[in-house]
């Protein structure tokens, strides 16, 4: 067993993280006398690296390759608490998905979401376990890995972030109840614990937050997962300013405008915002829970987590952010020497909506390396690259144009960047 954990927690924060717990039992939802699933522990799932526990809820109602929601508990509760205290089974009974409950197994019953293991794809310890059961899941009952979620509460939370950030290639969207950022609560001293992040002292730009994503997964070039965060004003265990630290990681992280484009009440005390799109299944949701402390979810929160999925839904909602700016073109201009070149980029908004910020993404030739740029932030500076706006041409109004541009080195291969997207919109070229 690894050396960290033989650490113990801080009391305090098991004693906080604990409060959880009668919280949302109270909220538990009446299931039928008659259900025949019951939950079921899981004992070969495959690599487990973390040491967790995996059990397993298959409601009668599971059709053929039904989605997957894997639900992760708090400190110091358990996989069958978290299943038997809050409402994913019942939800699970009615809309016919399975659910995956991971558990720590270990003293504190905290899961690893900060360790450099813990951060990185395929790294090891709790992650990697928790892939490994998404897998045997989908292998031994056939379930759909396209459909594949994430939600979890304060711990679970956490780590609702990093799995999103390490699996970007196995998991739709997420919902995280009383988190913080991706790499927020890193560590390298084995501790577990980070107070500076669990404070809210930790800020960073939004772009910095999502170059720790996306360095979780070098050369990922695939969609990202969608994100619904949850936070309370008052908590004072996860400080509520890392609901805006993570609002500005997911809205980088998916390309999208840290605008919103809807903000309204769908509940008395609750506050919600909606970026990239106004629908239910927008690329990030975010729902600030107006004098509550850390005792989320409760009642109905569940439901609309189960809503952002899609998973009330017998058609499957996209599988890729929808358009947030309309159609866009662009056209490029490589000029390239020996070991060398500069490529020149126009970016066009030919839609018909104004673009209030943007982000550009594409993916760089082989060997090809960014070694300065202008007019754009770029990172990563090799594989699949996103270039951001900066202060003066951030705007763009239908018909508008930009140009922007980089130089880089390169092993022979001068070719053009591909797949071109503009705020999640893939291009016209030329």
């Amino acid at each position: 067993m690894k050396a960290r954990r033989k650490l113990r927690i801080r009391p305090l924060l098991l004693a906080l993280f604990g409060g959880v717990l009668p919280l949302l039992a109270g909220f538990l939802l009446t299931t039928p006398s008659a259900q025949a699933a019951s939950l079921t522990e899981v004992t070969d799932f495959g690599n487990n690296p973390g040491n967790l526990r995996m059990y397993e809820y298959v409601p009668t109602s599971a059709g053929a390759n039904p989605p997957v929601l894997v639900a992760v508990h708090y400190c110091t509760g358990t996989g069958p608490g978290f299943h038997s205290g809050t409402e994913f089974a019942s939800l699970a009974d009615r809309y016919g998905f399975i659910v995956i409950y991971p558990d720590a197994n270990v003293s504190g019953q905290c899961f690893d979401v900060s360790s450099p293991q813990a951060l990185r794809h395929d790294g090891g310890s709790d992650p990697t376990s928790i892939a490994s059961m998404v897998s045997h899941v989908v292998q031994r009952h056939g379930a759909d890995a396209g459909r594949v979620y994430v939600a979890g509460a304060s711990s679970g939370a956490m780590m609702t972030n990093v799995l999103l950030g390490d699996y970007p290639d196995v998991f739709k969207a997420g919902a995280a109840f009383m988190g913080v950022p991706f790499g927020c609560f890193a560590t390298t001293d084995g501790s577990g614990w980070n107070s500076a992040c669990a404070d809210g002292r930790i800020s960073k730009t939004p772009q910095q937050w999502g170059d720790l994503v996306r360095a979780a997964h070098p050369g990922y070039s695939g969609s990202r997962p969608r994100m619904q965060l949850w936070h309370g004003t008052t908590d004072t265990t996860l400080d509520y300013d890392n609901f805006g630290e993570e609002i500005k990681q997911w809205t980088d992280v998916l390309g999208v405008s840290q605008t919103p484009v809807l903000t309204d009440s769908p509940q008395s005390g609750w506050t919600r915002t909606r970026y990239g799109a106004d629908g239910t299944q927008a690329p990030v949701e975010a729902i600030s829970v107006s004098g509550v402390g850390h005792s989320l979810p409760t009642a109905g929160m569940t439901a609309r987590a189960i809503s952002f999925f899609g998973l009330d839904q017998s058609t499957p909602p996209p599988t890729t952010p929808p358009p947030t700016g309309g159609a866009c073109r662009v056209t490029n201009a490589v000029s390239a020497w020996n070991n060398g070149l500069t490529d020149n980029i126009t970016i066009t908004n030919t839609g018909s909506s104004t673009l209030n910020g943007w982000t550009l993404t594409f993916t760089l030739g082989s060997g090809q390396t960014i070694t300065s740029g202008w007019n754009a932030t770029f990172s990563p500076t090799s594989g699949a690259v996103t270039a951001k706006n900066v202060s003066y041409n951030g705007t763009l109004a239908p018909g508008a144009g930009t140009s922007i541009g980089f130089q880089a080195t390169h092993t022979g291969n001068a070719g053009t960047p591909t797949d071109f997207k503009l705020n999640g919109s893939a291009c016209q070229s030329g």
